[in-house]
């Protein structure tokens, strides 16, 4: 768990004995909800029998949870993020282009099968667990599946949802949550933590994340790709996107670059560090944002990425005469 999330866990602890049956972390992508919710996870099936020094990191349900074998504790994610990613069934030695992709979607048959290991007896006589992330990757039928065990829980089942997007997830899931919210850290303790991790140029990927360390962490490991989208997008050149990953990062700068366009226009200080100056037209930008954050999510289908890229930059506004 990351150091500016320890109050929040340690309001959690505190209240460990009174804990709903399900909880919703929620925040901007990159501020640790995920290491939160599983070291919540920990919490709750660690087996030492003083509160204060839980999780130990010692004890039998900690080692199988920290070497991701604990019996009473499932993961509800996408295939494509899946930490271990499942064999594609099928014969022995089918050649990998046989092979199913794998699903950017949490499915139905997941959470049917999350449900069964639920409604099983605890195998060390306590809670069970569930950790759904990203819950806005379920699909509509595996939302209305998880929506069932929410309404009824089975006895000792603790849902721990994660989402970058709640306002994805349907009303009646939120409900039947209690919300967690997880905030941007503050700057100093971020740059802190980035200089720790031997992040250079911490404060630009800082502000390009949003003010979100983990995220600013990605963006830095892949400074020389950014780089060259940020350069495509001054020349209005697509030649710098071939594949899907880029073009859905080109996608993201230029909504980031729309938005801080629009915040120039409107006199107010640009947030990403992309505001190219001059005199922007502030309802086209804002426009433009939004046809962006809608080009993110096609770019996760078959597409031509070239052509799509050069659609995109096409679109751009053009400065005010």
């Amino acid at each position: 768990m990351h150091p500016w999330n320890a109050q929040i866990f340690e309001s959690l602890k505190r209240r460990l004995d009174a804990l709903p049956h399900a909880l919703l972390f929620h925040g901007p992508q990159g501020v640790g909800k995920l290491e939160l919710a599983e070291t919540v996870a920990q919490l709750i099936l660690c087996e030492h029998a003083e509160l204060t020094r839980r999780p130990c990191g010692s004890c039998e349900g900690c080692r199988w949870f920290l070497v991701g074998s604990h019996p009473d504790l499932r993961r509800l994610e996408p295939e494509a993020l899946a930490k271990a990613r499942p064999e594609a069934e099928g014969e022995e030695g089918a050649p990998a282009t046989a092979r199913a992709k794998p699903s950017i979607e949490i499915k139905v048959d997941q959470v049917r099968e999350l449900a069964a290991f639920l409604n099983l007896g605890s195998h060390r006589g306590r809670r069970r667990v569930a950790i759904v992330h990203p819950a806005e990757e379920m699909n509509a039928n595996a939302a209305n599946a998880l929506l069932k065990g929410l309404e009824e829980p089975p006895l000792g089942a603790m849902f721990l949802l994660v989402t970058h997007r709640p306002a994805r997830l349907l009303p009646t899931i939120r409900s039947r949550c209690v919300a967690i919210p997880v905030p941007v850290p503050a700057g100093e303790a971020a740059l802190e933590w980035l200089d720790g991790q031997g992040i250079r140029d911490g404060e630009r990927w800082l502000k390009y994340a949003g003010g979100a360390p983990l995220r600013a962490q990605e963006y830095a490991q892949a400074a020389d790709d950014l780089d060259r989208l940020i350069e495509a997008i001054r020349s209005r050149s697509p030649t710098a996107v071939d594949d899907r990953p880029q073009l859905e990062a080109l996608a993201e700068a230029l909504q980031k670059l729309a938005l801080d366009q629009a915040l120039a226009a409107f006199g107010a200080a640009p947030k990403y560090g992309l505001a190219k100056g001059g005199r922007p037209d502030g309802r086209a930008w804002l426009a433009f944002a939004r046809r962006m954050g809608e080009n993110r999510a096609l770019s996760r289908h078959p597409l031509n990425p070239r052509l799509f890229a050069a659609e995109m930059l096409g679109e751009m506004p053009q400065e005010k005469s």
